[in-house]
């Protein structure tokens, strides 16, 4: 079954780009721009990834991304990430950057979203994976933060399919963004956000009913609302769940006891994704083996979890097809 996992065709619905930032580029990174890290090597850095919760990864993660000043950083983050997705059968992928994290300590907005677009159109043409851009909000920051990030994201319109909201759930509930939501949503960008993961099942209901959202980043806190949870099949809201990390951040103490395999077999619209994977100790194939080893899944199911994230994506209705053709012929053939 492994073998069928690592060639099985993958879509990518929920990477935070500077979360694919691995040491070894983070400290060469550090080093071209003259940046002091408080770690000795790659390695002693990699041994400070043991996380409590989300905030004390957060704050190891804005610390990696001081790193990022040059639209060439920028571009070789995402060219890393994407020559990764080359080698785990990744066809699409839609990737999640975080400006303020950027703006706040002086990178132009340009010189961010030009990095990581350039990358992906290479990876288009050298790699063969098709990629889309959005760009999320720092859930603990003002809402006049976000109003004024949409302005520089308008501006990019040609490259930013979508925003979507991350950061730490507690105390910022959906309600917080709900003007800069519909102020996106009428110029025309799609919206998702991160709900249910540290936050309660509530968010997950706001998100979608005051967000307007397409996708719910996480969301596997949807099981504590019956409710709610026949309403997400009704509707097949897609989730763009997060094993490895789950499992990271203590959302669930060991895979045993994630819930995607019994979401999957329920109806639910669930995906596998890597979420921030440098830190969380895996990529895409990396989180379909972890989920598979917890929970044996038929290759029918696993490849399910593609079909759900193909028609769950942000692509023409046509490439959609040609994608969930690929599978389909994958699976015929194993």
């Amino acid at each position: 079954m492994n073998a069928f996992i690592q060639g099985l065709p993958k879509v990518e619905l929920h990477l935070h780009i500077e979360g694919s930032l691995e040491p070894e580029l983070l400290f060469e990174l550090a080093q071209r721009n003259n940046i002091d890290i408080p770690y000795q090597s790659p390695q002693a850095l990699r041994k400070a990834y043991e996380f409590e919760d989300l905030q004390s990864f957060l704050d190891i993660y804005y610390q990696g991304a001081n790193a990022l000043i040059t639209e060439q950083d920028f571009y070789d983050l995402t060219w890393a990430y994407l020559e990764k997705s080359k080698a785990d059968n990744v066809i699409h992928t839609e990737i999640f950057f975080d400006p303020q994290t950027h703006t706040e300590r002086g990178i132009h907005f340009d010189t961010v979203i030009n990095g990581i677009y350039r990358a992906m159109e290479d990876g288009r043409e050298k790699l063969g994976i098709t990629s889309q851009i959005i760009a999320c909000f720092l859930r603990h920051l003002s809402e006049q933060s976000a109003i004024e990030t949409l302005q520089s994201i308008l501006k990019h319109q040609d490259k930013i399919i979508g925003v979507g909201l991350d950061s730490s759930e507690q105390g910022h509930p959906p309600e917080k963004f709900k003007r800069v939501f519909q102020q996106a949503r009428e110029a025309g960008l799609l919206t998702v956000a991160h709900a249910g993961e540290e936050g309660p099942a509530q968010n997950i209901v706001d998100a979608v009913e005051m967000l307007g959202v397409s996708r719910v980043d996480h969301g596997v806190r949807c099981v504590e609302d019956p409710q709610l949870l026949d309403a997400l099949i009704a509707s097949k809201m897609p989730l763009t769940v997060c094993p490895l990390s789950n499992i990271k951040l203590c959302v669930f103490d060991e895979m045993v006891q994630h819930n995607i395999a019994d979401l999957l077999r329920k109806g639910v619209a669930v995906t596998i994704n890597s979420d921030d994977p440098a830190y969380f100790g895996g990529y895409m194939t990396d989180n379909f083996l972890a989920v598979n080893q917890a929970h044996p899944m038929s290759k029918r199911e696993l490849a399910q979890f593609t079909i759900n994230a193909i028609n769950g994506s942000f692509i023409s209705d046509e490439l959609k097809a040609n994608y969930r053709a690929q599978v389909e012929m994958y699976v015929a053939k194993h």
